[in-house]
């Protein structure tokens, strides 16, 4: 079943959709979006289902997903649109573009590639199971509990974002983890080889990441054959937060060019 999603939406302008990754929600674009949408576009800051505010579904696959923003457009009247996914998003962006390049203007995929990726996310997952909010009743609590799965507090800060009181005193995750931890499988899942995208596209990669590497490009190049990929300096695989001065200098520069 398809499902409505939750999106924040502001500016006025050329539709402008951003996609989060695995375990993200569309909060941690507010600000790139709110800056994107300085500049004439209208931005929607897209939370996928299973998690942020979307609904909850024991369905998850990139098949879904890439549903789930088709409908999307048709309920807001959304087309010509530049769509940006990260990570997870990235891979449902590939994707929904393949699928319906009549309705994209400017494709950016950032920091992930059409290829597999094997699940690396466990520790991250046993962190956020072993979570007891009958027992962890301040964010403080939280985050010392997951630091002991994921030692990495900029990694704990994102993870953090979830975080929400679900009751009076008692804290929940916005995230369907459940969902999210049985289907973990999917998120590495490959673009098939037998789909393309011709239209214009940018890959950016962090220069500190591993997600795309020099032999990754030929594939790349194959399936998206009017792309191209530029690196963010001084980033890693979260380059938007590590260093958004240059990815948004990019990001604009490639949706403004006229061809």
């Amino acid at each position: 079943m398809i499902m409505k999603l939750h999106a924040n939406v502001f500016g006025e302008g050329h539709p402008f959709l951003i996609l989060h990754g695995f375990l993200g929600m569309s909060d941690n674009w507010k600000t790139i979006g709110k800056k994107i949408s300085e500049q004439g576009f209208q931005v929607h800051l897209i939370d996928q289902r299973n998690h942020g505010r979307s609904p909850h579904s024991d369905v998850f696959s990139y098949d879904v997903l890439a549903e789930d923003l088709k409908l999307y457009c048709k309920e807001h009247n959304l087309y010509n649109i530049n769509l940006l996914g990260h990570s997870m998003g990235g891979k449902t962006a590939m994707l929904f573009a393949t699928k319906y390049p009549s309705l994209i203007n400017r494709l950016i995929v950032a920091d992930i590639g059409p290829k597999y990726y094997p699940l690396h996310h466990q520790d991250i997952l046993d962190g956020l199971s072993a979570l007891d909010f009958e027992v962890l009743t301040s964010r403080g609590e939280v985050d010392k509990e997951l630091s002991l799965y994921v030692p990495d507090i900029g990694v704990r800060m994102f993870l953090l974002k979830n975080l929400y009181w679900k009751d009076k005193g008692v804290l929940g995750l916005r995230m369907n983890l459940d969902a999210l931890i049985k289907n973990a499988h999917e998120i590495g899942v490959e673009l098939p080889k037998q789909y393309s995208y011709q239209g214009t596209t940018i890959f950016l990669k962090g220069e500190k990441s591993n997600y795309i590497i020099k032999d990754d490009e030929v594939k790349i190049k194959s399936q998206f054959p009017n792309s191209k990929i530029e690196e963010i300096s001084n980033a890693g695989h979260w380059l938007h937060a590590e260093n958004p001065v240059v990815f948004l200098t990019k990001v604009l520069n490639f949706v403004k060019k006229r061809d």
